[in-house]
């Protein structure tokens, strides 16, 4: 009888001109408890009468949720995952609802996104995967649901949905290629707290990316790979998206796979394409993607070798800060550690001089710091005088002067570190520069100041050492003694500046 009920219920309320008696009998409260009744005819006329009558109603849809709706759902696809009806009346009630703060909150405490890679996997038909990635993308605007999403395994299993679907030339296919390429990119790159991908640690995602371009080279050829990637930009984007999860967990052999596959260049030959074009998107995660691949060593030497580098900087012309924020990491990350990489970047004067213009951009303190931060990079990892030159002559010295007094320890670190070899090497050179720029008074603030931090004491003391071999600088070390603070460093609360506080005293008293 309760069946029956619920069955003529469900009927009424596909009339619109019913639904209002529905509310005022306060039917749709009483219809809630049968969504746990395990009879699954019962769930179903019960589940088609709410979502009928809530159609397109917030307050009713806010209601729903506070009374417990969600784990309901929740428990509908876990308990009947193969009951394409009982199925179909949960995942639309979800679209419905998705869009709620409430309901996308009280789904973060369930294990809905198990749920819905499930059905993803089991979905046939365009009309269900539409609606499992209408519901996933409203999800994703949930920093919680997100990582809940990618830990559970949505990019993988949208990854096998476009290798099956690539190359369909059905106008539905095609829709649903471009849903699946964009939600990866929500899901990889997105995200109101930055790029989530961090925090993300699944042992899989490596293998999944190098089997998915394993199979496009295998079953298509090197050259129909290549020309795949440049006419099919749903998937680049999607590639793109799911390298810079992968690469920062990656293991070196797949670096070099990626290399192997031609991905390296593809993105490259995306980024041209759309830096000519202006879709900053994709240059943004193509920019993402390199720089993970700039971190392991043997893809630094692999990028050196294939010209990268000098590809990367022809990109400069680009206007768009994020890009250019991003094109300035991708950079610094090739030059870590890599004196090759430090001397062919340092010798550049288109390079350097946008470098310079970049280190006095005010109001992009991110551009700003990034490129003092690449400038003080190509001197710390340089070992040419020639290099040293080229920073002196487009007037770099002065900027990394200033990064010595950052606001954050570790710029200054890079700044002393950074000037402190360039005076090993070509310490004429600068000395002019250094003078100009006060740069003797600028050590002796931060000695003196209590705030300065012992590690960049350190390194201050460190290269005033440097500084001592020549004799103007020496001598203005003397007059702003600075030998008296030396002195007070030598009772420092940390041991490792009153060891370089008594190095530094016995190079200044000519000890050593």
């Amino acid at each position: 009888c309760a069946v029956k009920a619920a069955h003529v219920l469900s009927e009424i309320a596909k009339n619109e001109e019913m639904k209002k008696p529905c509310i005022e009998a306060d039917l749709v409260l009483a219809l809630i408890p049968l969504l746990e009744s395990t009879d699954q005819e019962m769930v179903l006329h019960a589940g088609r009468a709410i979502g009928r009558i809530c159609y397109d109603n917030r307050g009713l849809q806010e209601e729903l949720v506070k009374v417990g709706v969600i784990p309901s759902l929740v428990r509908i696809l876990t308990d009947y995952a193969e009951s394409e009806p009982l199925v179909h009346v949960a995942l639309l009630a979800l679209y419905n609802l998705a869009d709620l703060d409430s309901a996308k909150e009280a789904l973060s405490m369930t294990k809905v996104a198990e749920q819905l890679v499930k059905q993803l996997r089991r979905a046939e038909s365009h009309e269900r995967l539409e609606i499992v990635f209408e519901v996933l993308q409203a999800l994703a605007e949930n920093d919680a649901l997100k990582v809940q999403l990618v830990d559970a395994g949505v990019p993988e299993v949208l990854s096998e949905i476009l290798l099956r679907l690539h190359g369909s030339s059905q106008a539905e296919d095609t829709c649903i290629v471009k849903a699946a390429s964009d939600l990866i990119v929500s899901l990889l790159l997105g995200g109101k707290k930055r790029n989530i991908t961090g925090q993300l640690h699944k042992q899989s995602t490596p293998r999944t990316i190098v089997l998915i371009l394993a199979r496009h080279e295998n079953s298509q050829g090197k050259d129909s790979l290549n020309s795949e990637f440049a006419s099919f930009v749903p998937t680049i984007v999607f590639l793109t998206s799911l390298t810079c999860l992968v690469l920062p967990l990656s293991s070196d052999g797949n670096c070099l796979r990626m290399f192997q596959l031609g991905v390296v260049h593809q993105l490259l030959d995306l980024l041209e394409k759309h830096v000519q074009s202006g879709d900053t998107s994709v240059q943004q995660a193509a920019l993402s993607a390199l720089q993970s691949l700039a971190v392991p060593v043997v893809s630094k030497v692999q990028m050196l070798e294939e010209g990268v580098a000098e590809r990367i900087e022809a990109l400069l012309r680009s206007e768009s800060p994020p890009v250019q924020f991003k094109l300035l990491g991708t950079l610094r990350m090739l030059a870590d550690g890599q004196a090759d990489a430090a001397e062919i970047l340092g010798q550049d004067p288109h390079l350097l001089s946008r470098l310079v213009q970049w280190c006095s951009v005010s109001d992009h303190s991110g551009i700003c710091g990034e490129a003092n931060r690449l400038l003080a990079s190509i001197l710390h990892h340089n070992r040419s005088q020639e290099v040293v030159k080229a920073i002196q002559a487009a007037q770099g010295v002065k900027h990394l002067v200033s990064m010595t007094t950052s606001e954050h320890a570790a710029m200054q670190n890079e700044a002393l570190n950074a000037l402190a070899i360039a005076s090993a090497i070509d310490l004429e050179t600068l000395e002019e520069s250094f003078k100009e720029s006060q740069l003797v008074q600028t050590l002796h603030k931060l000695l003196r100041d209590d705030n300065t931090s012992p590690e960049v004491k350190y390194n201050s003391m460190g290269l005033l050492c440097r500084l001592l071999n020549s004799g103007d600088l020496r001598q203005e070390i003397e007059e702003d003694k600075i030998k008296d603070t030396l002195e007070q460093l030598c009772s420092h609360s940390n041991a490792d500046v009153v060891k370089e506080a008594i190095t530094t005293l016995q190079v200044l008293r000519g000890e050593t």
